[in-house]
This record gives C-alpha cells, sequence and structure tokens, in this order.
C-alpha cells in the first residue's frame, strides 16, 4: 500500500508519501479520530514503532496510557493524531 498525504504543522504544510504498515498506521489513526487507536485493537506486529516512524517524519500524535487487565495485566498506550491530515491518494489494499 502506498498513501500520500498532506500535514498541517503550522505554516508550512509536509506531504508524505508512506508505504506499508505505516501507510496503513496513518489511515488507522485518520479513520479513528478522537478514539484513537490501540495495539490491542489495531493489532500489528509494531505499532509503536510505526507511530515513532510517522512522529519523526512531522505528525504530531499524542498517547496516553491506559491500564488493562487479562492474562497479561498491565498498561497500553492509546495513540491519537493531533495533526490535521489530508489523505490524496492511497494505492494498494487498504
Amino acid at each position: 500500500m502506498k498513501v500520500k498525504a498532506k500535514i498541517e504543522t503550522g505554516d508550512t504544510p509536509i506531504t508524505l508519501h508512506l508505504k506499508g504498515r505505516v501507510a496503513w498506521t496513518l489511515l488507522e489513526l485518520v479513520k479513528a479520530g478522537d478514539k484513537g487507536i490501540t495495539p490491542l485493537h489495531n493489532p500489528a506486529p509494531r505499532v509503536s514503532h510505526y507511530v515513532l516512524t510517522l512522529r519523526r517524519k512531522g505528525v504530531v500524535i499524542d498517547t496516553d496510557m491506559q491500564p488493562h487487565g487479562g492474562a497479561f495485566p498491565g498498561e497500553h498506550g492509546v495513540y491519537r493524531l493531533k495533526s490535521a491530515v489530508t489523505i490524496e491518494r492511497v494505492e494498494g489494499r487498504t
């Protein structure tokens, strides 16, 4: 999958050309809106890495830690997109 997106970051928008799981992660963040995404509900091998990659490219994403129970209790991150994003093109499977 390939995605072309415009990210509003102050005075100068950034155009990103993303592919693979990083592109998928951005689409999932856009789709989730204020609800955000979590590795529990958006399974992928390395969601936190994809989020870090997007942050390094200039996308603003907040992380809120929330507790969870189950067989392996602890905390998980909820990632919420804070940048204004316009998806300009999607190629391949979504």
